[in-house]
């Protein structure tokens, strides 16, 4: 578990790709649910405008500021839940969204938690993850080598994509976004839309 934490403790660009494959498990009162991670994005804090933390420390972000090896997460649109790994040294904000994966383990709980979506749908995206994992906003902070959310790193994923992440108005060039290539539980690529300002009157 010490190789976990220092491989965390590593720059997010190369944290990010080196998480492809790893296994995140989490376990409630259910039962246990395990994914194999094939899509993840990075971001680097006040090196990145897309990243939460860009301008600074606040007590949404607090956890992103270290030590590395917690759980960082978040509410998006006031009803989904999003969860990153937290990386980089301690005092410094950085973290991987865990974009999707493919259930490994307790895959009828997760389709109980996320009914009518097809197998490779279960974890489809990063709300779809938690969802799915049983996740909640209650987790922020989780350790992620003593749990109830735990990660495992695997063999590194040898081919390996990379592109833009999904949505971001800040920074949305940025080709931090790494998959698994060709794997089917990758998530579907969205650019951020536009604000449209509203007409002025005449």
């Amino acid at each position: 578990m010490a190789d976990l934490r220092a491989v965390l403790a590593g720059p997010v660009l190369d944290v990010a790709p080196r998480l492809l494959g790893a296994e995140l498990r989490h376990t409630t009162d259910d039962g246990t649910v395990a994914l194999r991670l094939t899509e993840v994005e990075a971001y680097d804090g006040s090196n990145d405008a897309g990243s939460h933390a860009y301008r600074g420390r606040t007590p949404r972000t607090e956890v992103m500021f270290g030590p590395p090896g917690r759980l960082y997460c978040y509410f998006t649109y006031g009803m989904h839940v999003c969860c990153n790994v937290v990386t980089g040294s301690d005092g410094t904000a950085s973290a991987v969204l865990l974009r999707a994966g493919e259930i490994t383990e307790g895959i009828d709980l997760a389709r109980t938690r996320r009914p009518g979506a097809s197998d490779r749908d279960l974890a489809r995206g990063p709300a779809r993850l938690c969802k799915a994992l049983g996740i909640a906003l209650a987790d922020n902070g989780n350790d992620l080598v003593t749990g109830p959310t735990t990660l495992r790193l695997s063999a590194p994923v040898v081919e390996v994509s990379t592109g833009p992440r999904v949505g971001l108005r800040g920074d949305p060039h940025l080709p931090w976004r790494f998959w698994q290539t060709g794997a089917p539980t990758v998530s579907t690529y969205r650019p951020a839309v536009p604000r449209r300002r509203p007409a002025k009157g005449l």
